[in-house]
């Protein structure tokens, strides 16, 4: 089974930016669909963005206009970046690949955004 590990969290200043990398132990084409989820304390985790294999992609409306979600092929890597943080964006942040009805998570990378 293929393996997801995000990178590229952290502690980040209203306004700034952060890339998300979600590196796979095998091929990304595989999957159907890859995206980003995130998980506030106490909320319930929620998509952020996702991506399909011919490179649709579905953004929240709360993340329109500032994140953006890419994947390389050559490097089996899906990436999110994100643009104009806002402290509501403060959470930890999955990588999701479905291949039919199965879904495959990283671990989660943790975004704080505060001054």
């Amino acid at each position: 089974q293929v393996q997801l590990v995000e990178s590229g969290g952290g502690l980040v200043q209203p306004g700034g930016s952060l890339r998300l990398s979600c590196g796979a132990s095998g091929s990304i084409f595989v999957f159907n669909t890859m995206g980003w989820f995130r998980q506030a304390p106490g909320e319930q985790r929620e998509l952020v963005a996702s991506i399909t294999r011919g490179g649709s992609t579905n953004d929240a409306d709360s993340v329109k206009g500032r994140f953006t979600i890419s994947r390389d092929f050559a490097k089996n890597t899906v990436y999110l970046q994100m643009n104009s943080l806002m402290p509501d964006d403060t959470a930890v942040y999955f990588c999701n690949a479905k291949l039919g009805l199965e879904d495959t998570w990283g671990q989660g990378t943790q975004v704080t955004v505060s001054s």
